[in-house]
């Protein structure tokens, strides 16, 4: 099935409409496989928010070749792994980028540099040069994620290609799915400022490409140009996270005011949970339009939650949509019953089934009756509604007592001066382990350990409150832009 874009590109001053993109997306498609790539095969992504991106989307559902979107906030040691790992035939990236790294780009693939870079190929003249694919029909693959790699390294999932016959349907399903919980629907502008590299904000932009009429791009995320760009186009739909809201939410009322911000009718969030009070602010700023779902790169998308929802029930990820079978296991497997908190374990038959590269046998360790875990633990209402407590490795057991680090950094983030923060556990001769709290300030923001405590323990229990606090300019993040907090520890 032929990638058919009919979405505009809008990256700052450039555009391209939907034929440019879709005749480019075809000379990819062709100039992969004049280097010798075919069905299967993976490309790796060096690159920073850039139009480029989109060739790649489109251009690697047409050859039916995954693409490896890299973080570009890697060590060369990390990148080395993944380039390795996906077996990478080719590798496209900003020149700076692929320069920084050179001494790991494999080197038996050919490498498309994006700007100036000495020693690579060119990536427009190229592109220029090359003939449109003409190769066979192939079912379309997409993005190669890994995970954030909490048990060893990091993990490739790798969907399985859906036969041809079967693609309508499963297309179908799948973006019914899409529609539900990102708001993504034929004629939608969408704007996304998170990095590409993620999987939620690549499968938005190119569901978009393909059905919306505009994607509007930014380089990166800025809280006052995020209103300013939904003004100027009208955007109907937005790709925003808690850390995100947290920003916007802080900007004074004269921003807001200077703004017409009424086309937004949908914002989609996703990749960590949202403390209550920040999804309370934010739905007061946006209007009822704020939604989040709990999902995974291997799972899919799980659950949804609209404004309704959590305003009616603070702190839930929603219920199952789409077909998603959602259970809460304990340790022997049995149901859990309401309220009662286990692992979660989820399926949504929209997504073709996938496997790990190279790692059969992880496949296997998280399975339990045909549904997956990440490990991240959790319970149901009697209504259905999930609640995400923390990632089982996360929990810090004190004195005994199991206490859900989330929980602690919802409330972190609600006061004066933070701007991100993550609460880990280390080890204490008297509890066995101690909180610690890990603390981002806002620009120009002085901070103190003591006042931080003393306002935690307004809304949280005393034994939940970081013995030890600890201040830095930037924390950890992992490639799908969750706090490293193994590096943490």
């Amino acid at each position: 099935m032929r990638a058919a874009t009919t979405a505009a590109l809008h990256f700052g001053a450039l555009v391209r409409d939907a034929e440019t993109l879709a005749e480019r997306a075809r000379g990819l498609a062709g100039g992969l496989a004049h280097f010798g790539l075919r069905e299967g095969d993976a490309v790796a992504v060096l690159l920073r928010n850039d139009p480029a991106y989109a060739d790649v989307m489109l251009g690697c559902r047409i050859a039916g070749i995954y693409y490896c979107s890299l973080n570009w906030h890697f060590t060369p040691a990390e990148l080395e792994y993944i380039l390795n790992d996906c077996g990478a035939r080719a590798v496209i990236g900003h020149a700076d980028l692929l320069r920084a790294a050179s001494a790991v780009l494999p080197r038996d693939a050919p490498v498309l540099a994006v700007g100036a870079g000495p020693g690579f190929i060119e990536y427009e003249s190229w592109l220029d040069a090359q003939a449109p694919y003409d190769g066979p029909l192939v079912s379309p693959r997409g993005l190669m994620g890994y995970t954030s790699g909490t048990t060893g390294h990091p993990k490739g999932v790798r969907r399985h290609p859906v036969p041809i016959e079967q693609l309508p349907a499963q297309q179908a399903a799948m973006l019914a799915v899409v529609r539900d919980v990102y708001g993504i629907r034929a004629g939608c502008r969408t704007l996304v400022s998170a990095p590409l590299y993620h999987s939620a904000p690549s499968s938005i932009a190119q569901h978009t490409l393909l059905i919306g009429e505009r994607l509007v791009l930014a380089p990166r995320f800025d809280a006052e140009e995020t209103l300013a760009l939904i003004e100027r186009h009208r955007v109907d739909v937005a790709y925003l996270t808690p850390t995100m809201y947290v920003r916007m939410i802080r900007l004074p009322d004269a921003v807001w005011a200077r703004y017409d911000i009424s086309s937004l009718r949908f914002v989609a969030s996703t990749g960590a949970p949202c403390a209550p009070e920040v999804k309370r602010a934010i739905i007061e700023r946006l209007g009822p339009v704020v939604h989040e779902t709990y999902a995974s790169t291997e799972a899919g998308l799980i659950t949804l939650a609209t404004s309704a929802d959590a305003l009616a029930r603070p702190g839930t990820a929603g219920r199952a949509v789409g077909g998603a079978v959602l259970r809460i296991l304990d340790d022997d497997g049995r149901e859990c019953a309401p309220g009662e908190i286990g692992t979660i374990y989820a399926r949504q038959p929209a997504y073709p089934d996938f496997d790990y590269a190279n790692l059969p046998e992880a496949r296997r360790a998280i399975e339990r009756e045909g549904l997956t875990t990440l490990g991240d633990m959790g319970y149901v209402d009697r209504d259905g509604y999930l609640f995400v407590c923390d990632r089982s490795s996360d929990m810090v057991i004190s004195g005994g007592v199991n206490i859900y680090p989330a929980e602690i950094e919802h409330a972190l983030l609600r006061l004066p001066g933070v701007l991100d923060c993550a609460v880990i556990g280390l080890p204490d001769a008297e509890f066995g382990e101690r909180l610690h709290a890990v603390v981002q300030p806002a620009s120009g923001a002085a901070l103190d350990p003591d006042r931080l405590a003393a306002q935690l323990r307004e809304s949280l229990a005393g034994y939940k409150v970081p013995r030890t606090f600890a201040f830095t300019e930037a924390l950890p993040r992992d490639d799908n832009g969750k706090i490293a907090k193994r590096r943490l520890r």
